[in-house]
């Protein structure tokens, strides 16, 4: 039977979660658009990587439900999400001893089991992960002798191993430098435009939000305040809304995007 164009996709319904009895995000309901970046905005504590967490099934909802293809997410087997979802953390930990190649080979887990082992479509699918981060060339290096950025790029590699069709990253940016973060903006953009992945990424830089963002969700104390698409107008007053600091905006001439800029309040030291 045929699936209703309605149910396919990543949906929440009235989503609340948090930690121990404190709830963090309360009442959410979503769209995740498909084949496009989903940018998760706000300030610190506001429930950016809470919500991600939840979407990515490491937290249990308090309340609402996270719908894959009109299923509860949290009721399906561990595999078979794993088969649909990859997630990529804040600080993912890293094994001692494992080459670029080992690492990426990761990914390829949840298609494995006791019956089927390591195949041809496993070796292509990690070798096409290393081709598109541009780490093919040194697959065979430690990944502790990496750059900052380099060994990002290894980290996305394995979740595209994954061959997942939608993919959540936790400040995938953070710490790197800015040549470091264009890179992996540019890479998570080229992965939704050219191979069709569906991405929801959380960023603390609101101006690189903006910049690549296709639809950019704002948070506040848990909720959100605001979600915009590909042709809506991002406002000083929203960020105002969502920061509580006044803010210029500018249009990127490159881009016709905004950027914005900080400004002091009047009669403020």
């Amino acid at each position: 039977m045929a699936q209703n164009a309605t149910e396919q996709g990543l949906r929440l319904d009235n989503l609340s979660a948090g930690y121990q009895k404190t709830i963090i995000i309360e009442g959410i309901s979503l769209t995740i658009p498909s084949g496009k970046m989903t940018v998760l905005v706000g300030a610190n504590g506001c429930g950016k990587s809470t919500l991600l967490s939840t979407i990515a099934r490491l937290l249990q909802p308090m309340g609402g439900t996270v719908l894959l293809d009109g299923k509860a997410i949290h009721h399906q087997p561990t595999k078979a999400v794993s088969r649909q979802l990859g997630i990529l953390p804040q600080s993912p930990l890293l094994p001692e001893g494992l080459t670029v190649f080992e690492l990426v080979a990761r990914g390829r887990f949840p298609w494995q089991n006791f019956m089927r082992q390591w195949t041809d479509a496993d070796e292509q699918a990690v070798e096409e992960a290393l081709r598109l981060t541009g780490t093919l060339d040194y697959a065979h290096l430690p990944v502790e002798s990496l750059s900052g950025g380099q060994r990002q790029r290894c980290w996305i590699a394995m979740a595209l191993a994954q061959n997942t069709p939608y993919i959540l990253l936790d400040e995938p940016t953070t710490f790197l430098d800015l040549r470091y973060q264009v890179e992996i903006l540019e890479l998570l953009h080229d992965l939704t435009r050219h191979h069709g992945r569906t991405v929801v990424v959380v960023l603390h830089d609101l101006n690189f939000a903006v910049n690549y963002g296709d639809t950019l969700v704002f948070l506040r104390e848990g909720k959100v305040q605001g979600v915009l698409n590909e042709d809506d107008v991002c406002t000083p007053e929203l960020i105002g809304a969502v920061f509580d600091v006044d803010v210029h905006m500018s249009i990127n001439p490159l881009t016709g995007k905004p950027f914005f800029l900080p400004f002091r309040r009047s009669g403020k030291a």
